[in-house]
């Protein structure tokens, strides 16, 4: 193991007590993986790759917050490679037409009525608190169309309560996974 290697590891603060963090082990190995692959040049991860990059939660683990945090600047990384090597093979024009493509899909969920922009579960069932995304809809909505203030760590770090009868949850990530990736590619 390398000297900076070691640092970076090092870099990140553990829980204490009772707190669960991410296992260290997952995150080195994930980490390692990252660096080889970004350094390589080869594809074998993308910036979707990392933002959805999970961790067993144990006790001593790294802070969430902290490793979260390197995660994005990571992501934003590879999002830059992407949108340069996408740039360079087909073009600006190209480029810019799938970013507002994929703007479109996710506007057009946010036309939807409020109660109804995504899936409900069953009333046995919890989901996404409904008030929680559609408020967040909104804003990204109007980030969208009007350029009113939001950044990526915002909607990186949006967490919604639990509710009975609430939003599918996969539905919900995958849109703002793709809200990310707007975001990136006009960065």
């Amino acid at each position: 193991m390398t000297t900076s290697e070691t640092s970076a590891r090092s870099s990140f603060p553990e829980t204490r007590g009772r707190e669960k963090g991410y296992e260290k082990r997952a995150v080195d190995a994930f980490l390692d993986r990252a660096r080889a692959s970004f350094e390589s040049g080869a594809d074998a991860l993308t910036s979707a790759d990392i933002r959805q990059a999970a961790f067993p939660l144990v006790r001593h683990g790294y802070v969430i917050g902290s490793v979260d945090a390197a995660l994005g600047r990571i992501e934003d990384a590879f999002a830059a490679r992407e949108r340069t090597n996408a740039v360079t093979t087909q073009g600006a024009q190209a480029w810019v037409g799938s970013t507002r493509d994929t703007a479109q899909i996710v506007l057009d969920r946010f036309s939807r009525p409020r109660k109804r922009r995504f899936d409900r579960l069953s009333s046995l069932r919890y989901g996404y608190r409904v008030d929680e995304v559609d408020l967040v809809s909104d804003k990204i909505a109007r980030y969208l169309e009007t350029g009113d203030p939001l950044s990526v760590e915002q909607v990186r770090s949006v967490a919604f309560r639990m509710q009975r009868g609430g939003y599918r949850e996969v539905q919900v990530d995958a849109v703002l996974d793709a809200v990310v990736e707007v975001m990136l590619a006009v960065k």
